[in-house]
C-alpha cells in the first residue's frame, strides 16, 4: 500500500515564492483565469502598491543575485536588447545588431534619443563601460560569468559598439539584456540610474522601494505614475494586507490564498519560470554518494507536492530546465524518477544506509511555498527512514551561508535562468563555476558543456544541452520537483498584468481601472 503524506499538511498556510538569481510566467500556460469583465481601456496616472517577500539584495543591477531583486530592477534598467512577453529578444537601447557568421563578433547600433534617468544621453562609451564592468576579472570571476569570453569592447563610432569574443557563442545575445549604466557613475548602489520606463525614487530597507514614471522614456511610456514595492516578509500577512488595502497586488500566491480573494480581486495564472528542487550538496556525506541521491529521487512524488501546493497547478520537471525555455525543455525528464519506496530502500542499503540517515533542509523562512514543500518532502522521506530536520533561515543568511558559503546539506529553492538561454541554466553545474552551490562535479558534464558552447551548429548545441540535462537527471544531482504555479492577485482597480517567460514584473503594462 502506498504510504501517504500526513493529512495535517493540507491545512498549511502558504504564500508567495522567492527564487534564486533572476521569474514570472510561462507564456503558453499563462492564460488569465480572470472571469470578471474589466476595463480594456487604460486610465492614465495613479499609483499601485505591490507586495514582495524580500528586500532587494542590491540596487546595483550587475551585482544583484536574488530573483526578487531583479524583478524590481527590470523596471529601472535595460540592456542593448530586452525580452518581450513572447520570449523574443527585441531591440532596446540598440536599434540594430549584427552577429558575425562565426558568432565571435557582435555589433550594435545605438538607438537615437535614449536618455538615462538623470537626463544624459546614452553613449557608446556608456555601453563599453557597462560591458567591461561585467567582464572585469580583477576581483576573480566576472560579474556576469558568460562575459569571461569577452575579448574586447570597441567603440567604432558614436553610435556603434563592437564586442569581440575569444570563442564562438551563438547565445551571447541573450546576455545583452545586461543593464547599461552611466560610465563611471559612483552612486549606482545608492541612487540607481537606468533607462527603463520607471525611475528610482527611494528605498527604506525592509520596508519599501518607490519608483516613478519616466516621462522621457524612449519607448511606450508607463500608464502608472508611481509604483511602490512593499516588503511583506510575514507570509501569514499577505492575504490580510491585500484585503486591507495596504497592497494592491501580489505574485506567487497559493491556491488557498487565491481562494480567499473572491471580492475585489481577480487572479491571473501562470508559472514562475524556474526549477524548484531539493538542491543537494554533492560534496557532503551522505549526499556525495550517487545512490543516496537517487534514493531520495525515488522517494519523492512531485505530483503530490504540486497537489498540496496549488491543486496540481504548476509543471513537473525532472532536470534543470523549465518549460519557458521551450526549445531546450524535454518533458520526458519529468518522469525520470517515479516514486518507488522499494527501489529507494534498496539503493540506500547498497549505499551503506539500510536504516536511513538524518537530513537537514535549509530553507528561507519568508518563502512559504518552499517551506511547505520541505515539509511534504520530510513526510515522504520518513517512508525510507530518512529523518528530516527543517532549518528555517532568513534570506540574507541563505544567500551568505547556503549559496555563497555552501555550508548546507540540502535546501529547497527555485533556480531560474535570468535570461533566455539554456546556458544560463546549465553552466552553474560545471565544476569550476562560482554559482555551482551544490558542488556537482562530473568530468563528462564539463566536457559536454564545453562542446555545447563551442559549436555554432544549432542542432549539435541542442543535442549537447539535452545531454547535459540527462547527466543531471541520471546522476541525481538534485531532487527535481516543478516549475511552480504563479497565481497573481490584483485589485479590480487595476488591470494589464503581463506574464513573461522570465522572472520579471513589467509594471509599465499595468493600468488603473475606473
Amino acid at each position: 500500500m502506498k504510504r501517504k503524506v500526513m493529512s495535517i499538511l493540507l491545512v498549511l498556510a502558504m504564500t508567495f515564492s522567492v527564487a534564486l538569481s533572476g521569474c514570472s510566467g510561462d507564456k503558453e500556460a499563462e492564460e488569465s483565469t480572470t472571469e470578471k469583465e474589466l476595463s480594456g481601456k487604460p486610465v492614465e496616472g495613479g499609483s499601485i502598491k505591490v507586495g514582495i517577500s524580500q528586500d532587494l539584495d542590491s540596487l546595483d543591477p550587475h551585482k544583484a543575485v536574488a530573483a526578487g531583486t531583479k524583478e524590481v530592477l527590470f523596471n529601472i534598467f535595460e540592456g542593448l536588447v530586452k525580452p518581450d512577453s513572447d520570449g523574443n529578444l527585441v531591440e532596446a537601447i540598440a536599434e540594430h545588431y549584427e552577429i558575425s557568421e562565426d558568432a565571435t563578433v557582435y555589433t550594435f547600433t545605438l538607438r537615437d534619443g535614449v536618455k538615462f534617468h538623470n537626463g544624459n544621453a546614452v553613449t557608446a562609451e556608456d555601453v563599453k563601460y557597462s560591458i567591461e564592468r561585467c567582464a572585469d576579472t580583477s576581483n576573480g570571476e566576472p560579474l556576469v560569468s558568460a562575459y569571461s569570453i569577452v575579448q574586447s569592447v570597441n567603440v567604432l563610432d558614436e553610435k556603434t559598439v563592437e564586442i569581440q569574443l575569444s570563442e564562438p557563442n551563438t547565445e551571447f545575445l541573450a546576455y545583452m539584456t545586461t543593464a547599461i549604466v552611466p560610465k563611471d557613475y559612483a552612486d549606482i548602489q545608492t541612487v540607481p540610474i537606468g533607462t527603463g520606463p520607471f525611475k528610482y525614487v527611494s528605498r527604506n530597507p525592509q520596508e519599501n522601494v518607490i519608483l516613478e514614471k519616466n516621462e522621457d522614456y524612449w519607448g511606450e511610456k508607463a500608464h502608472l505614475d508611481e509604483v511602490e514595492f512593499r516588503i511583506v516578509a510575514d507570509a501569514d500577512m499577505l492575504v490580510t494586507n491585500l484585503k486591507g488595502g495596504s497592497i494592491d497586488m501580489a505574485m506567487r500566491l497559493t491556491s488557498l490564498q487565491a481562494a480567499e480573494l473572491k471580492e475585489g480581486f481577480h487572479i491571473e495564472e501562470g508559472t514562475m519560470n524556474l526549477v524548484q528542487a531539493l538542491y543537494l550538496n554533492n560534496a557532503v556525506e551522505p549526499l556525495n554518494n550517487e545512490k543516496v541521491r537517487q534514493a531520495l529521487c525515488y522517494a519523492i512524488n512531485p505530483d503530490e507536492i504540486m497537489m498540496m501546493m496549488a491543486d496540481g497547478k504548476g509543471v513537473r520537471v525532472g532536470t534543470s530546465m523549465y518549460p519557458g525555455l521551450k526549445k531546450y525543455y524535454d518533458e520526458s525528464f519529468a518522469n525520470y524518477y517515479e516514486q518507488d519506496y522499494k527501489k529507494a530502500e534498496k539503493l540506500l542499503k547498497e549505499a551503506g544506509y539500510p536504516d536511513g540517515f538524518d537530513l537537514e533542509i535549509s530553507v528561507c523562512s519568508a518563502d512559504q511555498p518552499h517551506v511547505d514543500t520541505a515539509q511534504v518532502i520530510a513526510e515522504q522521506l520518513k517512508n525510507i527512514g530518512v529523518n528530516v530536520t527543517i532549518e528555517p533561515i532568513e534570506w540574507e543568511v541563505w544567500l551568505e551561508d547556503v549559496y555563497a558559503g555552501r555550508k548546507f546539506q540540502s535546501t529547497v529553492v527555485g533556480v531560474d535562468a535570468a535570461n533566455l538561454s539554456a546556458r544560463a541554466m546549465l553552466e552553474r553545474f560545471t565544476s569550476k563555476n562560482s554559482g555551482n552551490f551544490i558542488n556537482f562535479n562530473d568530468e563528462e558534464y564539463d566536457k559536454v558543456f564545453a562542446q555545447a558552447i563551442a559549436t555554432t551548429d544549432e542542432k549539435e548545441q541542442l543535442e549537447s544541452y539535452k545531454k547535459l540535462e540527462s547527466i543531471l537527471a541520471d546522476h541525481a544531482a538534485n531532487v527535481y520537483i516543478q516549475d511552480l504555479a504563479n497565481l497573481v492577485a490584483m485589485s479590480d482597480k487595476f488591470d494589464g498584468y503581463t506574464f513573461y517567460p522570465l522572472y520579471v514584473q513589467d509594471m509599465s503594462k499595468i493600468y488603473a481601472v475606473e
